[in-house]
């Protein structure tokens, strides 16, 4: 490789972190730029025309806030430095890249992957009321229990609650066996799982008991009013518009709500309005009230779900 543009990196941490599992992202950059990305110890050669190699080096460079400490890079962290490089949006994607949300309890960083990420948790942080819609692996739900998580902890509020309607495809409560709680947590398993990432069980146990932390149907919402929360509905689709004006009703004092869902992928009956959908209408020109709309394109889960959900949406057009 003698006429191999050379990056010397840092350390091992720092190389395997680029590479990625069994070099995948190597492989996503050679396609993002036509060069050849060969990785030899802590050494980077980027071999190709020189267009190829500038291209590639300063892909590469571009994702250093990531790499230089060891941190994963994902799929998505490529195409949205691509995107920036494409449309001068560098010094965004700096602040994207160095605006941690918040730390797992395996020590992982959390922080935005993609601009309309990062346009959504400012839309969190400075609404009282948000609405986002996009396809699985987007992260709708998964950013906003991470804001709520931190506001809690840091006594921004005084009490989480995440909630949605319990109706499933093919499913209904009665069918389930156990108590009404055995019957309802299998709906709310999603939500369980991403408070779990960052308190451990038994404190997450703690707070539920204290009712501190709440994980609930939807129908547990009605004659409330929620003061000095920060409220989660998730899986918004498959709220009734009743349902919808309720749960958006119970908004209190020094609260925030954020309300998440697919609008493609709702399972009430045939004739049966979304909640979501109605919402959107109603509410769109209302101030105080932030939209956020994600896409295939910000689909942070492992690179086939992004191919999945392209083919869907090209297959129901």
């Amino acid at each position: 490789m003698a006429d191999a543009l050379i990056i010397q990196l840092p350390n091992v941490s720092s190389a395997i972190a680029l590479a990625g599992d069994r070099e995948e992202n190597l492989k996503i950059l050679a396609k993002q730029t036509g060069a050849n990305l060969v990785l030899r110890g802590q050494e980077l050669y980027i071999s190709g025309t020189d267009a190829q190699k500038e291209l590639a080096a300063r892909l590469v460079r571009s994702l250093e806030n990531i790499w230089i400490h060891g941190n994963i890079i994902s799929s998505a962290d490529i195409a949205t430095a691509r995107q920036a490089l494409d449309t001068n949006r560098q010094e965004e994607l700096q602040q994207l890249q160095r605006d941690v949300l918040a730390k797992t309890r395996r020590g992982d960083e959390v922080r935005a992957k993609t601009f309309k990420q990062r346009q959504y948790i400012d839309q969190i942080r400075q609404h009282d009321l948000t609405f986002c819609t996009g396809p699985a692996g987007t992260g709708k739900t998964y950013l906003a229990v991470v804001i709520a998580v931190q506001a809690l902890l840091t006594n921004q509020v005084e009490k989480l609650i995440l909630t949605r309607p319990a109706v499933e495809a093919g499913e209904r409560l009665g069918f389930l066996p156990g108590d009404l709680q055995q019957k309802i947590d299998p709906y709310l398993r999603p939500l369980y799982d991403a408070i779990y990432e960052f308190v451990d069980q038994e404190k997450v146990a703690n707070l539920i008991e204290r009712g501190i932390i709440e994980v609930a149907p939807l129908a547990y919402m009605r004659g409330r009013t929620l003061n000095h929360a920060f409220v989660i509905v998730d899986e918004a689709q498959n709220t009734t518009p009743a349902q919808m004006k309720m749960v958006l009703t119970r908004l209190g004092f020094r609260s925030r709500m954020v309300i998440t869902g697919d609008i493609t992928q709702t399972d009430l009956p045939m004739n049966q309005q979304s909640g979501l959908a109605v919402a959107l209408q109603i509410l769109k020109h209302v101030e105080g009230v932030a939209f956020s709309e994600f896409t295939q394109k910000d689909v942070v889960r492992h690179p086939l779900v992004q191919r999945i959900v392209s083919a869907y949406e090209k297959y129901e057009q």
